[in-house]
């Protein structure tokens, strides 16, 4: 009885064991493939290495409109915060007190010029009677002495009609060059005492151009002198800087170099830099923190990798590195700047012939054997 039934089954083990050793077998051959890899050969070039610098932006002039004599405010002749001309007239400050000073010192010329005159025409008289002796010597010194004073008089006349139409010319205070003004510090009607202290009414920006001032190392400035063969402290600086802002602008930014300081700061060890950058669209404003990326030296045969294929750790940075049996072996390395906004510079740990895993970090592992794609650059 039992001999027949293993007749019976013996056909039907037979059969699944046959298809679990196939099932075994493919998922052996599975294992034992190895997956296809993206990799590629660091990009060897030479490169012009930069340094990242904070700073802020300053206008190119900035003035402080102030009152430098006393009255009430009459008119204010602007919107703050727009665009003014040079010339255009912005405030006017009480002017009838100024006025009649004027019209007070013009009559005080007038009546020592017509002095001056008399003195003048005496003179010549007492100078003529006095040479057939009609009149004592001192007499002639006496018309003399009065002509003297008589010219100073008109001299001290004139001096206070000019000072009494420059109090004058305060009243009326205008815009000294083009730019934006910020908002009044006084309304309409507001009493200004500005003649014993100036009092600041606004301020006016001239921002067409910018300038941007940082501070660099005094390392870093004797690097640029290494880089640069020329002589002169201000023809080592480089011609352009870029300006790099936290958010992207409508345009780039690009920076004049034209001022080196000529001290290092004893307590910072830095020397300040101005670049100046053309303003056209008016985005930029006073006091804006920017950044300045300063080039500072040149770099033969640079090892450059896709920013992309650089992990992190807890050590630091790491690419996976592809040996000569195509297997995958961890590589600590040290990364320097971003170029091209796609290539990162390696410092140390990568060798030009090395080939690098480029995508798919986390399907990889150290001693994993791989089948590598060469990417085309």
């Amino acid at each position: 009885m039992i001999k027949n039934v293993l007749k019976k089954r013996l056909p039907i083990l037979v059969i699944i064991g046959f298809v679990f050793f196939s099932c075994t077998s493919k998922k052996s051959d599975q294992k034992m493939s190895a997956p296809e890899i993206s990799v590629a050969y660091p990009i060897v070039k030479s490169v012009i290495l930069h340094k990242t610098y904070p700073g802020y932006l300053s206008s190119a002039n900035t003035v402080d409109l102030v009152s430098r004599v006393n009255g009430y405010l009459q008119s204010s002749s602007f919107t703050a915060g727009a665009m003014v001309k040079k010339g255009q007239l912005l405030f006017v400050i009480e002017p009838t007190l100024y006025e009649d000073a004027v019209k007070r010192a013009e009559a005080g010329l007038k009546n020592a010029q017509a002095s001056l005159d008399y003195a003048e025409n005496n003179y010549v008289r007492m100078k003529e009677a006095s040479r057939s002796d009609a009149i004592s010597e001192i007499d002639l010194i006496k018309s003399a002495t009065q002509l003297i004073s008589a010219r100073s008089s008109v001299k001290d006349a004139e001096a206070q009609l000019e000072t009494a139409k420059t109090n004058l010319g305060y009243c009326y205070i205008r815009a000294p060059f083009s730019g934006h003004i910020s908002k009044g510090m006084y309304s309409v009607g507001s009493y200004i005492g500005g003649e014993g202290q100036a009092t600041k009414l606004a301020t006016i920006y001239q921002d067409d151009k910018m300038n941007a001032y940082f501070n660099i190392e005094d390392n870093q400035y004797l690097q640029m002198l290494a880089f640069s063969s020329k002589k002169n402290d201000q023809e080592r600086l480089p011609d352009e800087v870029e300006i790099i802002f936290q958010s992207p602008l409508s345009r780039p930014y690009i920076g004049k170099l034209n001022y080196l300081s000529p001290n290092i700061d004893l307590s910072t060890g830095t020397l300040n830099i101005r670049a100046e950058i053309e303003n056209p669209d008016n985005e930029l404003k006073d006091g804006l923190y920017v950044n300045i990326r300063l080039p500072y030296a040149k770099q033969d045969s640079a090892i450059l990798v896709k920013d992309a294929s650089i992990g992190t750790d807890q050590l630091g940075k790491f690419l996976y590195v592809v040996n000569d049996s195509n297997r995958i072996a961890y590589r600590h390395i040290v990364t320097g700047e971003l170029f091209s906004d796609t290539l990162r510079l390696v410092k140390s740990g990568l060798n030009p012939n090395d080939r690098y895993v480029t995508k798919a970090l986390l399907k990889v592992r150290e001693g994993m054997e791989i089948k590598p794609l060469l990417e085309k650059d």
